[in-house]
Protein backbone atom coordinates (compact mmCIF):
# COMPACT_ATOMS: atom_id res chain seq x y z
CA UNK A 1 0.00 0.00 0.00
CA UNK A 2 1.87 3.13 -1.02
CA UNK A 3 2.01 6.25 1.61
CA UNK A 4 0.31 8.89 1.49
CA UNK A 5 1.05 12.61 2.65
CA UNK A 6 0.31 14.18 5.87
CA UNK A 7 2.97 16.90 6.36
CA UNK A 8 4.73 19.04 4.13
CA UNK A 9 7.74 22.34 4.63
CA UNK A 10 6.96 25.30 2.93
CA UNK A 11 9.00 25.10 -0.44
CA UNK A 12 11.40 28.06 1.40
CA UNK A 13 12.49 25.87 3.84
CA UNK A 14 13.28 22.94 1.47
CA UNK A 15 9.41 21.68 0.48
CA UNK A 16 10.52 18.25 2.41
CA UNK A 17 7.21 15.89 2.11
CA UNK A 18 5.93 13.33 5.10
CA UNK A 19 4.54 10.37 4.42
CA UNK A 20 2.82 8.05 6.17
CA UNK A 21 3.20 4.45 5.29
CA UNK A 22 -0.23 2.80 6.27
CA UNK A 23 1.54 -0.77 7.73
CA UNK A 24 2.75 1.34 10.23
CA UNK A 25 -0.93 2.19 10.80
CA UNK A 26 -1.66 -0.13 13.39
CA UNK A 27 1.48 0.96 15.29
CA UNK A 28 -0.54 3.45 17.30
CA UNK A 29 0.48 7.32 17.93
CA UNK A 30 -0.06 10.59 19.55
CA UNK A 31 -1.23 13.86 18.56
CA UNK A 32 -0.71 16.26 21.40
CA UNK A 33 -0.16 20.37 21.40
CA UNK A 34 -1.81 23.44 23.31
CA UNK A 35 -5.09 24.30 22.68
CA UNK A 36 -5.72 26.10 19.46
CA UNK A 37 -2.69 24.72 17.76
CA UNK A 38 -4.31 22.53 15.19
CA UNK A 39 -4.50 18.70 16.89
CA UNK A 40 -8.32 19.15 15.44
CA UNK A 41 -6.92 19.79 11.96
CA UNK A 42 -4.19 17.33 12.17
CA UNK A 43 -6.90 14.41 13.34
CA UNK A 44 -9.25 15.13 10.53
CA UNK A 45 -6.31 15.31 8.45
CA UNK A 46 -4.92 11.75 9.53
CA UNK A 47 -8.50 10.32 9.76
CA UNK A 48 -9.61 11.78 6.03
CA UNK A 49 -6.41 9.46 4.33
CA UNK A 50 -7.62 6.46 6.42
CA UNK A 51 -10.94 6.32 5.14
CA UNK A 52 -9.30 7.29 1.46
CA UNK A 53 -7.33 4.05 1.27
CA UNK A 54 -10.08 2.23 2.56
CA UNK A 55 -9.69 2.06 6.81
CA UNK A 56 -12.43 2.74 8.89
CA UNK A 57 -12.37 5.23 11.35
CA UNK A 58 -13.77 6.10 14.41
CA UNK A 59 -13.27 9.14 16.69
CA UNK A 60 -14.92 11.22 19.41
CA UNK A 61 -16.31 14.44 19.04
CA UNK A 62 -15.50 16.01 21.86
CA UNK A 63 -16.58 19.84 20.70
CA UNK A 64 -19.08 19.14 18.39
CA UNK A 65 -16.73 20.56 15.57
CA UNK A 66 -15.78 16.82 13.46
CA UNK A 67 -18.60 16.42 11.51
CA UNK A 68 -17.80 19.29 8.51
CA UNK A 69 -15.55 16.51 7.54
CA UNK A 70 -18.45 14.58 6.14
CA UNK A 71 -18.60 18.00 3.67
CA UNK A 72 -16.39 19.40 1.08
CA UNK A 73 -14.11 22.54 2.45
CA UNK A 74 -13.17 25.09 0.59
CA UNK A 75 -14.85 28.24 2.26
CA UNK A 76 -12.16 28.84 4.61
CA UNK A 77 -9.70 31.40 3.77
CA UNK A 78 -6.91 30.29 6.07
CA UNK A 79 -6.92 26.67 4.13
CA UNK A 80 -6.89 28.01 0.46
CA UNK A 81 -3.88 30.32 2.39
CA UNK A 82 -1.79 26.50 3.91
CA UNK A 83 -2.62 25.30 0.67
CA UNK A 84 -1.02 27.73 -1.68
CA UNK A 85 1.75 28.03 1.07
CA UNK A 86 2.59 24.67 0.32
CA UNK A 87 2.15 24.72 -3.66
CA UNK A 88 -0.56 21.62 -3.20
CA UNK A 89 -1.56 21.89 -6.92
CA UNK A 90 -3.78 18.90 -7.21
CA UNK A 91 -5.86 19.13 -3.30
CA UNK A 92 -9.50 18.83 -3.98
CA UNK A 93 -12.21 19.49 -1.69
CA UNK A 94 -14.18 16.58 -0.64
CA UNK A 95 -15.93 15.18 1.67
CA UNK A 96 -15.79 11.88 3.69
CA UNK A 97 -18.35 9.37 3.86
CA UNK A 98 -19.38 9.17 7.73
CA UNK A 99 -21.70 7.36 10.05
CA UNK A 100 -22.85 9.56 13.18
CA UNK A 101 -23.17 8.11 16.70
CA UNK A 102 -24.86 9.57 20.33
CA UNK A 103 -25.41 8.03 23.54
CA UNK A 104 -28.25 9.50 24.23
CA UNK A 105 -29.82 8.89 20.42
CA UNK A 106 -30.20 12.68 19.95
CA UNK A 107 -27.28 13.33 17.22
CA UNK A 108 -26.82 9.99 15.48
CA UNK A 109 -27.82 6.20 15.75
CA UNK A 110 -28.15 4.80 19.73
CA UNK A 111 -24.48 3.34 20.94
CA UNK A 112 -25.33 1.16 23.75
CA UNK A 113 -23.47 -1.70 25.85
CA UNK A 114 -25.09 -3.65 28.19
CA UNK A 115 -24.19 -4.19 31.83
CA UNK A 116 -22.49 -7.39 31.73
CA UNK A 117 -20.13 -6.30 28.83
CA UNK A 118 -19.30 -3.60 30.42
CA UNK A 119 -18.05 -5.74 33.46
CA UNK A 120 -17.63 -4.86 37.13
CA UNK A 121 -14.08 -2.96 36.37
CA UNK A 122 -14.97 -0.50 34.06
CA UNK A 123 -19.02 0.26 35.69
CA UNK A 124 -16.87 1.08 38.79
CA UNK A 125 -14.92 3.69 37.46
CA UNK A 126 -18.01 5.07 36.10
CA UNK A 127 -19.39 4.37 39.44
CA UNK A 128 -16.66 6.01 41.26
CA UNK A 129 -16.65 3.20 43.83
CA UNK A 130 -13.88 2.22 45.85
CA UNK A 131 -11.89 -1.00 46.81
CA UNK A 132 -14.65 -2.51 49.12
CA UNK A 133 -17.64 -1.52 47.03
CA UNK A 134 -16.01 -2.64 43.48
CA UNK A 135 -15.22 -5.92 45.38
CA UNK A 136 -19.50 -5.78 45.73
CA UNK A 137 -20.42 -5.20 42.37
CA UNK A 138 -18.12 -8.22 41.40
CA UNK A 139 -20.12 -10.35 43.50
CA UNK A 140 -23.63 -9.57 41.99
CA UNK A 141 -22.02 -10.21 38.47
CA UNK A 142 -20.60 -13.61 39.58
CA UNK A 143 -24.16 -14.46 41.64
CA UNK A 144 -25.65 -13.13 37.92
CA UNK A 145 -23.37 -15.60 36.05
CA UNK A 146 -24.13 -18.44 38.30
CA UNK A 147 -27.60 -18.27 38.00
CA UNK A 148 -27.72 -17.44 34.11
CA UNK A 149 -29.25 -14.37 35.01
CA UNK A 150 -28.34 -11.56 32.17
CA UNK A 151 -27.57 -8.24 33.22
CA UNK A 152 -28.77 -6.12 30.40
CA UNK A 153 -29.89 -2.65 31.56
CA UNK A 154 -29.51 -0.42 34.72
CA UNK A 155 -32.99 -1.88 36.49
CA UNK A 156 -31.08 -5.48 36.07
CA UNK A 157 -28.19 -4.53 38.15
CA UNK A 158 -30.45 -2.73 40.63
CA UNK A 159 -32.74 -6.07 40.93
CA UNK A 160 -29.95 -7.81 41.18
CA UNK A 161 -28.17 -5.78 43.92
CA UNK A 162 -31.59 -6.12 45.99
CA UNK A 163 -31.94 -9.42 45.63
CA UNK A 164 -27.96 -10.04 46.53
CA UNK A 165 -28.57 -7.92 49.29
CA UNK A 166 -31.78 -9.96 50.64
CA UNK A 167 -29.84 -13.24 50.29
CA UNK A 168 -26.83 -11.53 51.23
CA UNK A 169 -26.28 -14.37 54.33
CA UNK A 170 -26.96 -17.56 52.03
CA UNK A 171 -23.96 -16.29 50.13
CA UNK A 172 -21.26 -15.52 52.92
CA UNK A 173 -20.00 -18.91 52.89
CA UNK A 174 -19.09 -19.14 48.75
CA UNK A 175 -18.62 -15.37 47.98
CA UNK A 176 -18.08 -13.53 50.60
CA UNK A 177 -19.78 -10.57 52.75
CA UNK A 178 -21.70 -8.33 51.17
CA UNK A 179 -22.84 -5.24 53.65
CA UNK A 180 -25.65 -3.25 53.09
CA UNK A 181 -23.91 0.11 53.27
CA UNK A 182 -21.95 -1.03 50.26
CA UNK A 183 -24.89 -2.39 48.35
CA UNK A 184 -26.13 1.29 49.44
CA UNK A 185 -23.70 3.08 48.03
CA UNK A 186 -23.71 1.26 44.34
CA UNK A 187 -27.21 2.05 44.62
CA UNK A 188 -26.58 5.53 45.13
CA UNK A 189 -24.12 5.46 42.16
CA UNK A 190 -26.65 4.32 40.13
CA UNK A 191 -29.22 6.72 41.57
CA UNK A 192 -26.54 9.73 39.98
CA UNK A 193 -25.54 8.03 36.92
CA UNK A 194 -29.08 8.22 35.79
CA UNK A 195 -29.78 11.25 36.20
CA UNK A 196 -26.81 12.32 34.15
CA UNK A 197 -28.27 10.39 31.48
CA UNK A 198 -25.78 7.64 31.93
CA UNK A 199 -29.45 4.81 32.00
CA UNK A 200 -28.40 5.60 28.10
CA UNK A 201 -25.21 3.81 27.93
CA UNK A 202 -27.26 0.29 28.71
CA UNK A 203 -29.44 -1.34 26.55
CA UNK A 204 -30.29 -3.11 23.32
CA UNK A 205 -29.83 -3.55 20.49
CA UNK A 206 -26.13 -3.24 21.73
CA UNK A 207 -23.43 -2.11 19.54
CA UNK A 208 -22.46 -4.53 16.74
CA UNK A 209 -18.61 -3.80 16.59
CA UNK A 210 -18.69 -5.13 12.84
CA UNK A 211 -20.61 -1.96 12.07
CA UNK A 212 -18.18 0.07 12.91
CA UNK A 213 -16.19 -1.32 10.17
CA UNK A 214 -17.91 -0.30 7.22
CA UNK A 215 -16.62 0.77 3.79
CA UNK A 216 -18.76 2.58 1.14
CA UNK A 217 -17.18 2.63 -2.76
CA UNK A 218 -13.75 1.53 -1.07
CA UNK A 219 -13.63 4.43 1.26
CA UNK A 220 -13.57 3.36 4.96
CA UNK A 221 -16.10 4.91 7.03
CA UNK A 222 -15.42 7.37 9.70
CA UNK A 223 -17.70 7.06 12.52
CA UNK A 224 -18.22 10.10 14.56
CA UNK A 225 -19.48 9.85 18.35
CA UNK A 226 -20.97 12.87 19.24
CA UNK A 227 -19.38 13.41 22.84
CA UNK A 228 -19.87 16.88 23.57
CA UNK A 229 -22.86 16.13 26.11
CA UNK A 230 -21.24 12.74 27.22
CA UNK A 231 -18.36 14.96 28.70
CA UNK A 232 -20.27 16.59 30.96
CA UNK A 233 -19.25 13.36 33.38
CA UNK A 234 -15.62 13.00 31.86
CA UNK A 235 -15.38 9.64 33.32
CA UNK A 236 -18.60 8.02 31.50
CA UNK A 237 -16.89 9.47 28.46
CA UNK A 238 -13.35 7.81 29.29
CA UNK A 239 -14.87 4.67 30.65
CA UNK A 240 -16.92 4.29 27.47
CA UNK A 241 -14.17 4.75 24.91
CA UNK A 242 -12.32 2.27 26.72
CA UNK A 243 -14.91 -0.03 26.55
CA UNK A 244 -15.39 0.26 22.93
CA UNK A 245 -11.54 -0.39 22.46
CA UNK A 246 -11.76 -3.42 25.31
CA UNK A 247 -15.02 -4.99 23.42
CA UNK A 248 -12.39 -4.66 19.84
CA UNK A 249 -9.79 -6.33 21.60
CA UNK A 250 -11.47 -9.12 22.81
CA UNK A 251 -13.79 -9.66 19.88
CA UNK A 252 -11.24 -9.34 17.05
CA UNK A 253 -9.25 -12.20 15.78
CA UNK A 254 -5.42 -11.82 15.65
CA UNK A 255 -4.18 -10.52 12.18
CA UNK A 256 -0.53 -9.57 12.45
CA UNK A 257 0.64 -6.92 10.84
CA UNK A 258 -1.34 -6.09 7.59
CA UNK A 259 -0.92 -3.87 4.74
CA UNK A 260 -3.13 -1.57 6.24
CA UNK A 261 -5.50 -1.44 10.02
CA UNK A 262 -8.73 -2.59 9.48
CA UNK A 263 -9.98 -0.11 12.06
CA UNK A 264 -8.27 3.06 13.27
CA UNK A 265 -9.24 4.58 17.06
CA UNK A 266 -8.79 7.93 17.77
CA UNK A 267 -9.15 8.80 21.72
CA UNK A 268 -9.77 12.71 22.06
CA UNK A 269 -8.95 14.07 25.64
CA UNK A 270 -6.77 10.93 26.54
CA UNK A 271 -6.03 12.62 29.82
CA UNK A 272 -9.06 11.13 31.42
CA UNK A 273 -8.62 7.84 30.29
CA UNK A 274 -6.05 7.70 32.84
CA UNK A 275 -6.69 10.52 35.28
CA UNK A 276 -7.10 8.55 38.86
CA UNK A 277 -7.15 4.81 37.19
CA UNK A 278 -6.67 2.44 39.44
CA UNK A 279 -3.86 -0.07 39.39
CA UNK A 280 -6.00 -3.01 38.03
CA UNK A 281 -7.27 -0.61 35.18
CA UNK A 282 -4.25 0.98 34.43
CA UNK A 283 -2.52 -2.68 33.81
CA UNK A 284 -5.32 -3.43 31.28
CA UNK A 285 -5.02 -0.53 29.46
CA UNK A 286 -1.41 -0.92 29.13
CA UNK A 287 -2.26 -5.04 27.85
CA UNK A 288 -4.55 -3.65 25.75
CA UNK A 289 -2.95 -0.89 23.90
CA UNK A 290 0.01 -3.23 23.60
CA UNK A 291 -1.84 -6.13 21.97
CA UNK A 292 -4.70 -4.49 19.87
CA UNK A 293 -2.26 -3.91 17.19
CA UNK A 294 -2.24 -7.66 16.34
CA UNK A 295 -5.50 -7.54 16.30
CA UNK A 296 -5.48 -4.59 13.34
CA UNK A 297 -6.19 -1.81 15.51
CA UNK A 298 -4.32 1.62 15.53
CA UNK A 299 -4.91 3.75 18.68
CA UNK A 300 -4.09 7.28 18.67
CA UNK A 301 -4.25 9.45 21.48
CA UNK A 302 -4.98 13.23 21.29
CA UNK A 303 -3.80 15.28 24.37
CA UNK A 304 -2.69 18.70 25.46
CA UNK A 305 0.16 17.64 27.12
CA UNK A 306 2.28 14.47 26.15
CA UNK A 307 2.44 13.97 30.19
CA UNK A 308 -0.89 13.20 30.47
CA UNK A 309 0.03 9.66 29.14
CA UNK A 310 1.94 6.94 30.75
CA UNK A 311 5.24 6.42 29.99
CA UNK A 312 4.63 2.50 29.44
CA UNK A 313 1.40 3.63 27.27
CA UNK A 314 3.32 6.25 25.45
CA UNK A 315 6.19 3.95 24.61
CA UNK A 316 3.55 2.15 22.21
CA UNK A 317 2.79 5.56 20.08
CA UNK A 318 5.13 4.90 17.03
CA UNK A 319 3.89 7.95 15.26
CA UNK A 320 4.01 11.42 16.94
CA UNK A 321 2.68 14.38 15.74
CA UNK A 322 3.47 17.06 18.38
CA UNK A 323 2.20 20.87 18.09
CA UNK A 324 2.88 24.16 20.26
CA UNK A 325 3.52 23.68 23.77
CA UNK A 326 3.34 26.65 26.24
CA UNK A 327 6.21 26.62 29.08
CA UNK A 328 4.64 29.45 31.76
CA UNK A 329 4.58 27.06 34.77
CA UNK A 330 7.71 24.29 36.00
CA UNK A 331 5.00 21.70 34.53
CA UNK A 332 4.76 23.17 31.28
CA UNK A 333 8.29 23.30 31.05
CA UNK A 334 8.94 19.47 32.27
CA UNK A 335 6.39 18.69 29.72
CA UNK A 336 8.47 20.32 26.87
CA UNK A 337 11.61 18.84 28.22
CA UNK A 338 9.61 15.11 28.14
CA UNK A 339 8.31 15.34 24.52
CA UNK A 340 11.32 16.68 23.33
CA UNK A 341 13.13 13.44 24.52
CA UNK A 342 10.16 11.11 22.81
CA UNK A 343 11.39 12.25 19.53
CA UNK A 344 14.67 10.67 17.29
CA UNK A 345 17.11 13.37 17.53
CA UNK A 346 17.93 15.95 14.03
CA UNK A 347 20.74 17.36 14.45
CA UNK A 348 19.37 20.39 12.28
CA UNK A 349 16.28 21.28 14.99
CA UNK A 350 16.77 22.57 18.87
CA UNK A 351 13.57 20.27 19.46
CA UNK A 352 13.11 21.85 22.81
CA UNK A 353 13.27 25.25 21.25
CA UNK A 354 11.08 24.50 18.48
CA UNK A 355 7.90 23.10 20.74
CA UNK A 356 8.06 26.92 21.84
CA UNK A 357 8.12 28.27 18.40
CA UNK A 358 5.35 26.35 16.81
CA UNK A 359 2.87 28.18 14.66
CA UNK A 360 -0.94 27.20 14.55
CA UNK A 361 -0.95 23.94 12.03
CA UNK A 362 2.81 23.23 12.26
CA UNK A 363 4.00 20.39 13.98
CA UNK A 364 7.14 18.26 15.07
CA UNK A 365 6.28 15.15 13.03
CA UNK A 366 7.94 11.39 13.36
CA UNK A 367 6.43 8.51 11.60
CA UNK A 368 7.75 4.50 11.83
CA UNK A 369 9.54 3.62 8.61
CA UNK A 370 9.31 0.65 6.95
CA UNK A 371 11.32 -1.38 9.71
CA UNK A 372 9.37 -0.08 12.65
CA UNK A 373 12.53 2.59 13.18
CA UNK A 374 10.67 6.22 14.46
CA UNK A 375 12.00 8.67 11.98
CA UNK A 376 14.12 11.57 12.68
CA UNK A 377 11.74 14.51 13.94
CA UNK A 378 11.16 17.16 11.59
CA UNK A 379 8.85 20.44 11.37
CA UNK A 380 6.56 20.98 8.50
CA UNK A 381 2.67 21.80 8.19
CA UNK A 382 -0.14 19.27 8.47
CA UNK A 383 -1.83 19.06 5.27
CA UNK A 384 -5.22 20.88 5.25
CA UNK A 385 -8.10 18.52 5.69
CA UNK A 386 -10.24 18.39 2.51
CA UNK A 387 -13.83 18.53 4.33
CA UNK A 388 -14.91 21.41 5.98
CA UNK A 389 -13.68 23.11 9.02
CA UNK A 390 -16.46 23.03 11.84
CA UNK A 391 -19.18 21.47 12.31
CA UNK A 392 -22.35 20.85 9.81
CA UNK A 393 -25.76 22.10 10.30
CA UNK A 394 -28.63 20.26 12.20
CA UNK A 395 -30.62 20.33 8.68
CA UNK A 396 -27.10 17.97 7.24
CA UNK A 397 -27.11 15.88 10.61
CA UNK A 398 -30.72 14.92 10.18
CA UNK A 399 -30.08 14.29 6.91
CA UNK A 400 -26.93 11.70 7.28
CA UNK A 401 -28.82 9.88 9.75
CA UNK A 402 -31.82 9.40 7.91
CA UNK A 403 -30.07 8.31 5.11
CA UNK A 404 -27.30 5.98 6.87
CA UNK A 405 -27.90 2.06 5.86
CA UNK A 406 -28.44 1.61 9.93
CA UNK A 407 -31.10 3.91 10.72
CA UNK A 408 -34.07 2.55 12.31
CA UNK A 409 -31.73 -0.68 13.95
CA UNK A 410 -30.37 0.85 16.72
CA UNK A 411 -33.29 3.48 17.15
CA UNK A 412 -35.50 1.02 19.00
CA UNK A 413 -34.98 0.00 21.99
CA UNK A 414 -35.70 -3.46 22.55
CA UNK A 415 -36.10 -4.95 26.43
CA UNK A 416 -36.26 -8.98 26.73
CA UNK A 417 -36.24 -10.96 29.74
CA UNK A 418 -33.18 -10.23 31.57
CA UNK A 419 -32.61 -10.14 35.32
CA UNK A 420 -35.05 -7.52 36.21
CA UNK A 421 -38.08 -9.49 34.73
CA UNK A 422 -36.77 -12.58 36.05
CA UNK A 423 -36.25 -11.79 39.50
CA UNK A 424 -39.63 -9.78 39.47
CA UNK A 425 -41.23 -12.57 38.35
CA UNK A 426 -39.65 -14.61 41.24
CA UNK A 427 -40.53 -12.55 43.49
CA UNK A 428 -43.96 -12.27 42.15
CA UNK A 429 -44.43 -16.01 42.13
CA UNK A 430 -42.90 -16.04 46.03
CA UNK A 431 -45.05 -13.41 47.16
CA UNK A 432 -48.27 -15.32 45.16
CA UNK A 433 -46.91 -18.45 47.43
CA UNK A 434 -46.77 -16.95 50.23
CA UNK A 435 -49.89 -15.26 49.79
CA UNK A 436 -51.37 -18.51 49.21
CA UNK A 437 -49.79 -20.29 52.61
CA UNK A 438 -51.19 -17.25 54.37
CA UNK A 439 -54.57 -17.42 53.19
CA UNK A 440 -54.26 -21.04 53.63
CA UNK A 441 -53.57 -20.70 57.25
CA UNK A 442 -56.49 -17.67 57.87
CA UNK A 443 -58.92 -20.07 56.31
CA UNK A 444 -57.52 -22.83 58.76
CA UNK A 445 -57.61 -20.77 61.84
CA UNK A 446 -60.88 -19.15 60.94
CA UNK A 447 -62.01 -22.88 60.38
CA UNK A 448 -60.51 -23.85 63.85
CA UNK A 449 -62.02 -20.80 65.39
CA UNK A 450 -65.78 -21.68 63.92
CA UNK A 451 -65.26 -24.92 65.51
CA UNK A 452 -64.48 -23.62 68.46
CA UNK A 453 -67.15 -21.26 68.60
CA UNK A 454 -69.67 -23.58 67.77
CA UNK A 455 -68.31 -26.29 70.41
CA UNK A 456 -68.61 -23.49 72.84
CA UNK A 457 -72.09 -22.50 71.71
CA UNK A 458 -73.53 -25.83 71.76
CA UNK A 459 -71.41 -26.27 75.53
CA UNK A 460 -73.06 -23.02 76.30
CA UNK A 461 -76.54 -23.70 74.83
CA UNK A 462 -76.55 -27.25 76.77
CA UNK A 463 -75.70 -25.00 79.29
CA UNK A 464 -78.43 -22.89 79.10
CA UNK A 465 -80.96 -25.34 78.15
CA UNK A 466 -79.72 -27.28 81.67
CA UNK A 467 -80.29 -24.28 83.34
CA UNK A 468 -83.66 -23.55 81.83
CA UNK A 469 -84.65 -27.17 82.55
CA UNK A 470 -83.11 -26.57 86.27
CA UNK A 471 -85.47 -23.29 86.14
CA UNK A 472 -88.12 -24.96 84.92
CA UNK A 473 -88.10 -27.32 87.58
CA UNK A 474 -87.40 -25.06 90.14
CA UNK A 475 -90.42 -23.10 88.80
CA UNK A 476 -92.56 -26.25 88.84
CA UNK A 477 -91.43 -26.80 92.42
CA UNK A 478 -92.52 -23.87 93.69
CA UNK A 479 -95.59 -23.91 91.94
CA UNK A 480 -96.33 -27.53 93.22
CA UNK A 481 -95.26 -25.37 96.43
CA UNK A 482 -97.19 -22.60 96.07
CA UNK A 483 -100.27 -24.80 95.42
CA UNK A 484 -99.69 -27.42 98.19
CA UNK A 485 -99.64 -23.94 100.41
CA UNK A 486 -102.86 -22.54 98.47
CA UNK A 487 -104.71 -25.89 98.88
CA UNK A 488 -103.67 -25.52 102.63
CA UNK A 489 -104.71 -21.85 102.58
CA UNK A 490 -107.45 -22.76 101.00
CA UNK A 491 -108.60 -25.71 103.04
CA UNK A 492 -108.21 -24.03 106.19
CA UNK A 493 -110.28 -21.11 105.47
CA UNK A 494 -112.43 -23.22 103.72
CA UNK A 495 -112.67 -25.34 107.41
CA UNK A 496 -112.90 -22.00 108.87
CA UNK A 497 -115.78 -20.86 106.94
CA UNK A 498 -117.57 -24.09 106.93
CA UNK A 499 -117.50 -23.95 110.65
CA UNK A 500 -118.40 -20.36 110.96
CA UNK A 501 -121.19 -20.62 109.15
CA UNK A 502 -122.08 -23.64 110.71
CA UNK A 503 -121.35 -22.01 113.95
CA UNK A 504 -124.09 -18.95 112.35
CA UNK A 505 -126.60 -21.17 111.03
CA UNK A 506 -126.18 -23.39 113.94
CA UNK A 507 -126.84 -20.22 116.06
CA UNK A 508 -129.51 -18.79 113.83
CA UNK A 509 -131.43 -22.36 114.07
CA UNK A 510 -130.65 -22.15 117.69
CA UNK A 511 -131.89 -18.99 117.69
CA UNK A 512 -135.10 -19.85 115.72
CA UNK A 513 -135.75 -22.85 118.25
CA UNK A 514 -134.89 -20.64 120.97
CA UNK A 515 -136.90 -17.43 119.44
CA UNK A 516 -139.85 -20.24 118.80
CA UNK A 517 -139.82 -21.45 122.34
CA UNK A 518 -138.96 -18.20 124.13
CA UNK A 519 -141.25 -16.65 121.60
CA UNK A 520 -144.51 -18.28 122.19
CA UNK A 521 -144.59 -17.85 126.02
CA UNK A 522 -143.70 -14.57 125.31
CA UNK A 523 -146.82 -13.77 122.89
CA UNK A 524 -148.78 -15.47 124.96
CA UNK A 525 -147.45 -13.31 127.64
CA UNK A 526 -148.05 -10.11 125.59
CA UNK A 527 -151.35 -11.04 123.96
Amino acid sequence: MEPFLIAKQDPASGGLELNFLPRMGNRHGLIAGATGTGKTVSLQTLAENFSRIGVPVFMADVKGDLTGITQPGGANPKVAARVQLLGLQDFQYAGSPAMLWDVFGEKGHPMRSTVSEMGPLLLSRILELNDTQAGVLSIVFKVADANGLLLIDLKDLRTMLKYVADNAKDMITEYGNVSAASVGAIQRGLLTLEEQGGDKLFGEPALDLTDLMQTERGRGIINILAADRLMSSPKMYATFLLWLLSELYETLPEVGDLDKPKLVFFFDEAHLLFNDAPSALMQKIEQMVRLIRSKGVGVYFISQNPLDVPDVVLGQMGNRIQHALRAFTPRDQKAVKAAATTFRENPAIDVEQAIMELGVGEALISFLDEKGTPGIVQRAFVLPPHGQIGPITPEQRQKLIQGSILYGHYEHAVDRESAYEILTDKARQEAATQQKTADEKRIALEAQLAEKQRLQNEKLAAQNAAAQARAQAAQQRATRAQRSELDKFVGSVGKSVVRSVATSAGREILRGVLGGILGGGASKRRY
